[in-house]
């Protein structure tokens, strides 16, 4: 498996050739290196780590017996922030320049975990605070059990000093200030580079398959962690109640009896798709609905229990026509409209489409979203 380090770094490249140093003293190879940074940043790692002969990556690499060609790791490594026109920034100073930065957090840490058979060490023991939590978000995002997170503690009065990259093999006095400002020698044997491993919590597993065929913003990715209960449209014929999105709607049994046929009408559709609350294949002409009157009644008759059909009325529900069809329709509307509104009435009502003498009816709401209890 190939081990990639993806690190943060600020004005302190020291912290990469620190970082390598914990990782192969840990017994852990590394083939890869790529550093996210600003441009003042690019330019010390320019400068001091990938300098010639003298740059203190080489140098390391040298002094430890490690194979330069082993490592991928060149200027083509170095991923600055930069904003929209390509103009790389110098520092994360603003909301704005922290926008960027975790944009380019995310897109190498998901471009780098797509490949099954790497694994992705993020250091985030540079930079500024920022940087750091920007790469562990997007660990927290893309990471998978064989990525690991790390931070590197050095020994305090060595961090950040300017001559001290890594503990060399034989050690050397360098010149180390005290907290008070003054200078005082100390040999490099002394300095403690120690490797953390930081646990971080995946929710890769958590996104869908979509949002890992490209890199997604946080907003996005997080968005997409928000899983409402799904919705659903329950006709109970015991209770004589619809139930939306746990709003009960009570309904007189004739309104009931129309809207459960209706109902009854979508569930039994045949035609297979995931979703078909645009499809009107189940609508009906008016013609049609009048020629299941029976079904309509039989639903009329289980609501109302047993009283004889005989003495129904003979222009209720049992004997629609054209005007008590309409008033029954704009009647179940209301109900629904002051139950939940507008917005979801346009998949509860009984809707209309097309214009007379061929106009059809029925409800859009999806059919897998319907439950009709008996």
């Amino acid at each position: 498996m190939k081990n990639i380090l993806l690190a943060v770094s600020g004005l302190s490249p020291q912290v990469i050739t620190e970082t390598l140093y914990a990782l192969h003293q840990s017994g852990r190879s590394i083939d890869a290196v790529h550093v996210i940074t600003t441009r003042e940043g690019k330019e010390k790692i320019y400068a001091e780590l990938l300098g010639g002969k003298d740059g203190h990556y080489y140098r390391y690499l040298g002094e430890y017996g490690v194979d330069q060609a082993g490592i991928d790791f060149g200027h083509q490594n170095i991923h600055v922030v930069a904003d929209g026109h390509g103009n790389e920034i110098d520092d994360i100073a603003t909301e704005s320049d922290n926008e960027l930065l975790l944009d380019k957090c995310l897109e190498l840490a998901f471009n780098f975990t797509k490949n099954p058979d790497n694994a992705v060490f993020f250091s985030i023991a540079g930079g500024r605070k920022t940087m750091s939590a920007c790469l562990t978000l997007a660990a927290q995002f893309y990471g998978r059990p064989q990525d690991r997170l790390y931070h590197v503690l050095v020994s305090p009065e060595f961090e950040g000093n300017r001559e001290f990259y890594y503990p060399p093999r034989l050690s050397a006095a360098i010149e180390l200030k005290d907290k008070n400002g003054h200078s005082f020698y100390k040999e490099t044997k002394y300095a403690q580079v120690n490797l953390i491993s930081v646990p971080f919590v995946s929710i890769r597993d958590n996104l869908s398959k979509d949002f890992l065929k490209e890199p997604k913003s946080p907003g996005t990715l997080m968005l997409s962690l928000i899983k409402e209960d799904e919705i659903r449209l329950v006709i109970n014929l015991i209770s004589k109640k619809i139930i939306y999105n746990k709003v009960e709607i009570d309904m007189m049994p004739a309104h009931l009896a129309l809207y459960a046929f209706f109902a009854g009408l979508k569930k039994e559709c045949v035609k297979n798709a995931e979703t078909c609350g645009s499809c009107t294949d189940c609508f009906l002409e008016i013609s049609e609905i009048f020629g299941n009157q029976g079904r309509i009644t039989e639903l009329y008759k289980k609501l109302c229990g047993t009283r004889p059909v005989e003495e129904m009325s003979e222009k209720g529900i049992t004997c629609l026509d054209y005007k008590n069809f309409n008033s029954f329709k704009s009647k179940i509307k209301t109900n629904i409209l002051n139950k939940v509104g507008p917005y979801a009435l346009k998949d509860l009502e009984i809707a209309s489409i097309g214009s007379r003498p061929g106009m059809k009816y029925g409800i859009l709401t999806d059919k897998g979203k319907i439950e009709i209890v008996y």
